[in-house]
């Protein structure tokens, strides 16, 4: 353990590893955000630690079974007519990714339907804490695997591994709360939010089907979108007051 203190190399592969289990870590954090929107106010945050939690734990417990993630790249079955093999992994990450589809689906269908019943983006049908907490964790299976995938592929050291998911995550719990209120607050980002999922979910399958997207292109369209729904946010918070003085009185 001391020489890893010491060692250079150690540090920049901890850093480098943590700054990428943030960026992996973004859609999870949008996912919990999502879902404990329909908790009542006093237990989001509880529910959004306890989801930020779990993640953590199910990525160190994936850790100390490298073994068994391994094995999880063998092929399980064969796919008749395309000769496509399936793996473990594969499996894992085709249903997540259909999950999360449905899931982001029925979300942006819900939150149309409040829109067009009370004429503004409210909060849809409440859900039970438990329900809850029972997707949290299934999403957090998905994003947990591809995540120490990754990791594996990256570090040779499991110290530095558990090193790197402990502290992303504890810097996750410290913006997760900020934009989940940002999510909340403003109904056109979390549609956006909601179409950024379910191209996830096609990103999840399609790597299941082994035909890899490069993460860059994703991450660069997720950022360029927010960059513009940035943009239009600062637009209507200053047109605004014109349109407010030329409504007049009512």
């Amino acid at each position: 353990m001391m020489d890893l203190l010491t060692d250079p190399q150690a540090w920049i592969a901890l850093f480098t590893l943590t700054a990428l289990e943030l960026v992996l870590g973004i859609d999870n954090i949008v996912f919990i955000s999502i879902l404990v929107e329909k908790l009542p106010a006093e237990q989001r945050g509880t529910a959004r630690r306890i989801g930020l939690f779990m993640a953590m734990f199910l990525r160190l417990g994936l850790l100390l079974v490298l073994s068994w993630i391994i094995g999880l790249t063998q092929p399980l079955f064969t796919l008749p007519l395309v000769g496509q093999e399936i793996s473990g992994r594969d499996l894992i990450l085709i249903l997540g990714g259909m999950f999360l589809i449905w899931k982001s689906t029925g979300e942006i269908h819900e939150s149309l339907q409040a829109e067009g019943a009370d004429g503004e983006a409210g909060t849809v049908k409440g859900a039970t804490y438990g329900a809850v907490i029972v997707q949290i964790m299934l999403v957090d299976m998905v994003f947990s695997l591809d995540s120490i995938i990754t990791a594996v592929g990256m570090v040779d050291e499991l110290a530095v591994m558990m090193a790197a998911v402990v502290t992303s995550v504890a810097m996750m719990m410290v913006f997760a709360g900020a934009i989940g209120r940002f999510i909340s607050a403003h109904p056109t980002v979390k549609m956006l939010a909601l179409s950024f999922l379910v191209m996830v979910g096609m990103v999840l399958i399609a790597d299941g089907f082994e035909h890899h997207v490069p993460k860059g292109y994703v991450y660069f369209a997720m950022a360029f979108s927010i960059a513009v729904e940035l943009l239009n946010l600062r637009l209507r918070r200053r047109l605004a007051p014109a349109v407010r003085r030329e409504a007049g009185p009512t």
